[in-house]
């Protein structure tokens, strides 16, 4: 059983797996870069003991007499590396001695080379095959053959030269610098590395987390896939049950709310028609006033709790059309709104359900205030819908409160000032289905500002526009 559950897709399996693979891939590049790295990859060259030979070399040729020493540095050399010696009088020994030796050329060796060989030598140069002094006859090698030939020359006591040359280089760098190469590949290679496998991880959380958004924007879509990892998709499920018994509570409460409005209905409908019997005029319009509005509240609940804006499918629709539209309506009533912003914006969204926010947003300036105004700004991230009117506001103690049912700023009950209390609640609801939020505040100017900020879908907004309709 712990076999079987080992080969099940989890995170524990995945992270194992993931550290491992980016563990072997970096020990594995690592072993790419030393096998076809070049010179940057080859050993150091104080571990190939080529220093050790020079300096050998060197203190036989300072103990033979001046006559051998030319048969002795012939002797030496092989295929790869020569040794060839110069008299103190001679015309190549006078061209090391006041040859310019690039000071980079100098390598880390001499100190090696000079703990090697004691005091037998005054100084020591390196030069590469393309240094002018590599031209003198007794020296060049052709540069064609051997383009990283390397030389270096060494005075003894005597004032005679030792000219070592590399034919082929085969020594990388010294072990200063191979380190800091070193960890400066692993590190790359480890980050690119974990880049990738920390991406395997993280891809099922977020594609999670992206269903469970759509699923909160739209309850009646279909359950959440069951994908990627065990404990993923054990959330998942765990996510589609909970959504499975909202879903059930909510229609057990329409349910019930439509039963007590049809049960309503026969007592609300008997008691205007004892209305009809009552002789006092005045008193017979406040109980009809009381019927209408206990009916109105009824309904007003029922169509909320039913959430209809819910039921309609997301689909493409054009933002400032909506908003357009709304104002050509109000404009069929003598009411004139003042709309700024692009003239197309393509948004993803419930067109319906936005319309009866903007409508009921709009209602309630030209209701309780004045005439408001519509903007709307595109921004990369969000799009934000601003409806400000110029009336006296809402006391700052009330305006937190301004999306709790049934609260109203008028406390009337009349029926010509407002309805039940339900409308900026509902909207508020419409607008964080679409995963947006709503804000209220006093302007600075004076009047109410209520922004809808709504996440932003790909656009093109090519002119702006400001028209009064």
């Amino acid at each position: 059983m712990t076999r079987l559950r080992w080969f099940e897709d989890t995170i524990t399996r995945r992270l194992v797996t993931t550290v491992a693979l980016a563990a072997a891939t970096t020990v594995g590049l690592l072993q790419l870069f030393f096998l076809f790295g070049g010179h940057w990859a080859q050993p150091n060259i104080e571990q190939t003991g080529l220093l050790q030979e020079v300096a050998a070399i060197t203190r036989v040729i300072t103990a033979a007499p001046a006559a051998v020493r030319p048969k002795i540095a012939q002797a030496a050399s092989t295929e790869g590396f020569q040794f060839k010696w110069f008299a103190a009088d001679s015309r190549t020994a006078e061209m090391l001695k006041t040859a310019h030796y690039n000071p980079y050329e100098v390598q880390m060796g001499h100190d090696i080379i000079a703990s090697l060989i004691g005091g037998t030598t005054r100084s020591m140069d390196a030069f590469s095959v393309d240094n002018p002094v590599a031209q003198a006859p007794d020296i060049s090698v052709d540069p064609k053959k051997y383009p990283d030939a390397s030389f270096m020359a060494l005075q003894l006591d005597d004032g005679s030269w030792l000219v070592c040359a590399a034919l082929v280089r085969y020594w990388g760098f010294f072990w200063r610098e191979r380190l800091l190469l070193e960890f400066a590949t692993i590190a790359a290679w480890v980050i690119a590395v974990s880049l990738i496998a920390s991406r395997q991880l993280s891809r099922p959380i977020e594609n999670l987390a992206k269903d469970v958004r759509l699923a909160g924007m739209n309850p009646s879509s279909a359950p959440i896939p069951a994908t990627g990892p065990r404990e993923l998709q054990l959330v998942a499920q765990t996510i589609n049950a909970m959504r499975d018994q909202i879903q059930k509570f909510i229609a057990a409460r329409t349910t019930m709310l439509a039963a007590i409005s049809h049960d309503l209905r026969t007592p609300l409908t008997r008691l205007r028609l004892r209305g009809e019997f009552i002789d006092d005029m005045e008193q017979q319009a406040r109980l009809f006033r009381d019927v209408d509005e206990m009916q109105a509240m009824v309904d007003g609940a029922l169509s909320f709790f039913r959430d209809d804006a819910v039921c309609e499918e997301m689909t493409t629709c054009d933002l400032p059309g909506i908003l357009r539209t709304i104002v050509n309506d109000f404009a069929d009533q003598n009411i004139i709104l003042e709309y700024s912003g692009p003239v197309r914006a393509t948004f993803q969204g419930r067109p319906f359900a936005l319309k009866r926010v903007f409508t009921n947003l709009v209602e309630n300036a030209v209701k309780y205030a004045t005439v408001p105004s519509l903007e709307l700004r595109c921004m990369p991230t969000q799009s934000v819908i601003t409806i400000r009117d110029h009336g006296p506001g809402i006391p700052d103690d009330q305006i937190g409160r301004i999306f709790e049912p049934y609260f109203r700023g008028d406390k009337s009950r009349n029926r010509e000032t407002g309805g039940i209390g339900l409308g900026l609640t509902s909207a508020l609801s419409i607008v964080q289905t679409h995963g947006g939020e709503i804000k209220a505040s006093n302007h600075p100017e004076g009047g109410l500002e209520i922004q809808v900020i709504l996440p932003k879908t790909p656009s093109d907004f090519p002119d702006r526009i400001v028209a009064i309709f």
